[in-house]
């Protein structure tokens, strides 16, 4: 099946490239988001892939550093990362690769090399750099699973290849097989958030293979250096092994990597599956073109080459994670630590979702763009509950974690059921998600390692989550309103799938739940208040104070976290004007922070105020100043991709406010032409003359010929094909899109 999608998306690669100086995948930067807040990588290999190879400038594996930082001066090697991109979490299962001449030196800092970004070329399918210590020039492809790379030297010298597992001390090992010509490993992966620092179950496994014969070897633990030792285990540091050999001048020698979750005996079947050759060119060549067939399913026309590489770079960031986590033959270490290994039959296994912040944005994208890869996620976490016995919250390192708050699988799962994706167990996905709203688990124990919502009974006794529980086992403690809010809403995605399964007693008890939101607003202010378990407030208070029970944000920016009830929340807190008002007053307070996602929907909300016109104004002045062509090019984490999947959305002029309704609300297009290509859709333009040169405000629409006036559009008329056109201005238009009937449909129906 994915064989016709891709040979469709390969045509429209051709015909995008007709029009444009680069196809899609040359229009990438992966430097932008490298430094400031970004946290992203310049990774080389394909989509989703399993292991994503990097250079190295920051060695191990430490809690919130990326394996690479635009400012930093000097390479330590080229890892294998499973860094989840733009976040503030720990690499883990990684291999780093480095070439040298002269001493052999072992550790990252002694080993490492300068080199210049003038020197450097930095592809999504291929990377090279001038190591300038060593004169040698360094390149990396690779595929979902595998890489190659070439190392030409200068001159004769006395040569070295090092292979370092990223292992914790006392932990991993490495050896040498001279019949094979490989250095294979392993590198345990450790919890993070719930169960901290325990073992996951797994390990990162990675067999490299030479094009030569390995005859002076030798490895090192920490300090200790051992010549012509065979194997090493991380006695006193992270585990390496080298080969030595004498270079001709503009010799190169090629070294090829397979990786695995579940064995060494799988990455070597991985490596020879994936790279079966000894072409560099070939594997970047294959790569380029996964790139161009996810990045071509939206054909950007525009004159700036650095608005279409902002944008590329940005599809690219939304394309790293999840991260397919099963073998070319489908094993897998089991989920949670089961200790077992097992297969993904007619699916790709995919972990490491960053759900608070993916399915605002880059669930959605993938829906239109890509749903085949989106029924295997889906399937991939009903395979997380089955194994585990619970619906993860946020599934990474194949573990639960209990990072972040709400119970977002639940939305992303009711998204694409919605949104008609088919082919994953929807009964069982159902089952396990109306568990994680009704149950706790028995196991006080189980609850601590992560399984359940958080505050669930609280939740269920009081209809909100009472200041006087402080949600002890979660990472995040406290936060009850933001809590609440969270789940009043995954309540109502909830009773929508339910709804669309038959189950009309189970709709009605989470439609009611979906309105518990109601319960944290206070009426007296207008605002998401701290609320004892006695009915009264929290005191002192103030909307634009920081507050325990808030998360990452403030009472003003969560306040409007309500996406399936816009409508009952601009009644209960005054009306339009008042809703407008308040609006108004969380963006003149600079109170919006792009930087993190709860404010992410915020300026779409105009729409549901009959003020569209102030939605565009303000989606504008973020796509403006949030997002730049530089290595500081992204305004906070990237997040998983989230903070680029919002730039995409928006730029082709929508949004999704509220996951789980099949539409979109429209903002403003910020180019003159776009085309989206969904798999098993037709063609979609999106026309907006004069968006490009800075005319923000919409005068008119047509949909297919037709006038509209709604500021939405639905998920199937996109993947119906045809033709949406703005007639755009550079002075607003405060009649179109005005009428309360024009707004996009919330839970409670519009004041007539």
């Amino acid at each position: 099946m994915r064989l016709g999608i891709l040979a469709g998306m390969v045509l429209a690669a051709g015909a995008w490239a007709a029009g444009q100086s680069a196809t899609p995948a040359d229009a990438v930067n992966p430097l932008i988001g490298t430094a400031g807040d970004g946290q992203t990588l310049p990774a080389a290999g394909v989509p989703f892939g399993m292991t994503q190879w990097t250079p190295q400038t920051r060695d191990g594996e430490a809690k919130c550093i990326a394996p690479y930082y635009e400012k930093d001066t000097r390479i330590q090697g080229f890892r294998g990362s499973h860094f989840l991109s733009g976040s503030c979490t720990q690499d883990y299962g990684s291999v780093t690769v480095m070439p040298t001449t002269g001493p052999l030196k072992v550790s990252p800092t002694e080993r490492a090399s300068a080199f210049q970004h003038s020197r450097e070329t930095a592809r999504p399918y291929r990377y090279d750099v001038t190591l300038e210590d060593y004169g040698i020039r360094a390149s990396v492809a690779a595929t979902s699973r595998g890489a190659i790379l070439e190392f030409r030297y200068p001159a004769a010298a006395n040569a070295w290849i090092l292979v370092q597992s990223n292992s914790r001390p006392g932990e991993g090992e490495i050896r040498i097989d001279a019949d094979r010509h490989e250095i294979s490993g392993y590198n345990p992966v450790h919890r993070l958030y719930a169960g901290a620092g325990k073992p996951a179950g797994f390990s990162g496994y990675f067999v490299v293979r030479f094009d030569r014969p390995l005859r002076k070897t030798g490895v090192w633990s920490g300090a200790q250096v051992e010549d012509g030792k065979l194997v090493q285990a991380g006695t006193n540091g992270a585990p390496g092994a080298y080969i030595g050999f004498p270079t001709a001048s503009g010799e190169v020698v090629r070294v090829k990597v397979g990786t695995s979750f579940t064995s060494i005996e799988e990455a070597r079947r991985n490596l020879d599956s994936e790279v079966p050759g000894w072409n560099l060119d070939e594997v970047a060549q294959r790569s380029r073109a996964s790139w161009d067939d996810e990045l071509s399913r939206i054909e950007v026309r525009d004159p700036s080459e650095s608005r279409r590489r902002t944008f590329y770079t940005a599809m690219y960031h939304a394309m790293q994670v999840p991260r397919a986590f099963s073998d070319v033959r489908g094993t897998y270490p089991g989920f949670a630590g089961s200790g077992r290994t097992e297969t993904a039959h007619g699916f790709t296994y995919y972990c490491d979702f960053s759900l608070w912040d993916t399915f605002r944005s880059e669930h959605p994208l993938l829906l239109i763009l890509d749903p085949e890869r989106s029924r295997d996620m889906m399937q991939s976490l009903v395979a997380k509950g089955e194994q585990g016995g619970w619906l993860p919250v946020f599934p990474a390192w194949n573990s639960y974690t209990q990072e972040m708050i709400g119970d977002h699988a639940v939305a992303m799962i009711a998204d694409a059921y919605m949104k008609g994706i088919r082919g994953f167990d929807a009964a069982e996905a159902y089952r396990l998600m109306r568990q994680n709203a009704m149950e706790t688990p028995k196991s006080h124990e189980a609850y601590v390692d992560g399984r359940g919502r958080r505050a669930l009974e609280s939740y269920l006794k009081y209809g909100y989550i009472p200041l006087e529980d402080p949600v002890r086992e979660a990472f995040h403690q406290r936060e009850q309103v933001s809590r609440t809010l969270e789940y009043a809403y995954d309540d109502w995605a909830l009773s929508r799938m339910a709804a669309a399964l038959g189950k009309s007693e189970d709709e009605k008890i989470f439609l009611a739940r979906a309105l518990n939101y109601r319960n944290v607003i206070d009426p007296s202010t207008g605002f998401a208040r701290g609320r004892h378990a006695g009915g009264t407030w929290d005191s002192p208070f103030d909307p634009g104070g920081k507050y325990g029970y808030i998360t990452e944000g403030l009472p003003f920016q969560y306040t409007f976290f309500v996406p399936h009830d816009i409508e009952g929340l601009i009644g209960l807190t005054g009306g339009r004007a008042a809703f407008i008002e308040k609006l108004d007053t969380l963006f003149a307070r600079n109170y919006y922070d792009h930087g993190n996602e709860p404010s992410h929907h915020l300026a779409y909300l105009y729409d549901y105020a009959d003020a569209p016109w102030k939605t565009q104004q303000r989606v504008r002045q973020v796509m403006e100043e949030q997002y730049r062509d530089s290595a500081a090019g992204i305004a906070g984490n990237d997040d998983g991709g989230q903070m680029s999947a919002w730039y995409v959305m928006s730029a082709l002029g929508f949004y999704s406010v509220c996951p789980g309704q099949p539409l979109y609300q429209i903002g403003t297009p910020l180019f003159d032409e776009v085309v989206i290509h969904a798999p098993g859709g037709k063609p979609f333009a999106i026309r907006a003359r004069g968006a490009s040169a800075g005319r923000t405000y919409i005068q008119s629409a047509t949909l297919n010929g037709k006038s509209i006036s709604r500021t939405w559009i639905s998920h199937a008329e996109i993947l119906a094909g045809g033709e949406l056109v703005f007639v755009m201005g550079s002075q607003p238009n405060q009649a179109w899109g005005s009428n309360p009937a024009d707004a996009p449909p919330s839970m409670t129906p519009p004041a007539r």
